[in-house]
C-alpha cells in the first residue's frame, strides 16, 4: 500500500532526440552513464530487437523503441559513409 503513495519522477527527454541520430546519441551516453559497453549493447538490440539490451537510464529505452531497426541501421550506415568516404 505504501507504493500507492509514491510520486513518480519523470525525466524530460533531451532536446535533440528528435532524429534518429539525437535519439542513438542520447542512447549511447545512457549506456555509457550505467557503465555498459554502448557498442555491445547496441549490436545486441539491433540484432534481436530485444529492448533490455538497452537501460531505461534518461529514457534511452523508451526513445530507442521510438525507432525501426532499419533506421538505425541506415542512420549508421550513412553515418559511417559520410565520415569515411567523404571527398
Amino acid at each position: 500500500m505504501s507504493e500507492m503513495n509514491n510520486t513518480t519522477k519523470m525525466q524530460p527527454i533531451a532536446e535533440g532526440t528528435e532524429t534518429a541520430h539525437g535519439i542513438l546519441y542520447h542512447v549511447f551516453r545512457a549506456l555509457q552513464d550505467k557503465g555498459y559497453d554502448p557498442i555491445s549493447q547496441l549490436v545486441g538490440f539491433i540484432l534481436s530487437g530485444d529492448p533490455t539490451y538497452i537501460t531505461s537510464h534518461n529514457g534511452a529505452r523508451n526513445l530507442i523503441c521510438r525507432l525501426e531497426r532499419d533506421e538505425i541501421l541506415e542512420e549508421l550506415v550513412r553515418y559511417y559513409v559520410s565520415s569515411n568516404f567523404a571527398g
